[in-house]
């Protein structure tokens, strides 16, 4: 079974960076483990349809603002991510892309599951987190192991 853990973000704004930081000491923690590719990227969309092309299983890792307590942790399912609406035509949401990666056909991984961190601020620019996201990165990295132990859905 091929696992993708991926953490995504934007490094330049703050508490969006916190999928980053997770997968980075994810990565460290499973010193290369055979079967789990630890990744981070800044895209979405029609991109993270393809980053996830190929694999069994997917953990994504990000930033979340619904408006509960900064710092919050939420394991979510791609159904339970509410729809966006974009400008851009390659930028769609995680269900959609899913969808059209099955309909065209690529291998998508049949288990996605979601460590949502509550972010308080992702839109100034800054290279830090704030405290309450910051704290909550080694309990997201614990999530991420814990999830990568449980057998697929």
């Amino acid at each position: 079974m091929r696992t993708l853990v991926l953490g995504l973000g934007n490094p330049l704004l703050g508490d969006d960076a916190v999928g980053l930081a997770v997968a980075a000491l994810v990565r460290e923690r499973l010193h290369g483990a055979a079967g789990i590719d630890v990744e981070e990227d800044e895209a979405g969309g029609l991109r993270l349809m393809e980053r996830m092309t190929g694999y069994d299983r997917a953990i994504l890792v990000d930033a979340a603002v619904t408006g509960g307590t900064p710092g919050e942790i939420r394991l979510l399912t791609p159904d339970d991510v509410p729809t966006q609406r974009t400008a851009s035509a390659h930028g769609i949401d995680l269900p959609r892309a899913l969808a059209l990666g099955r309909q065209l056909g690529y291998p998508m991984p049949a288990d996605v599951r979601i460590v949502a961190v509550e972010a308080e601020g992702v839109l100034e620019f800054r290279h830090d987190m704030t405290p309450a996201v910051a704290a909550a990165v080694e309990p997201a990295v614990a999530a991420v192991l814990e999830q990568l132990t449980r057998e697929p859905c």
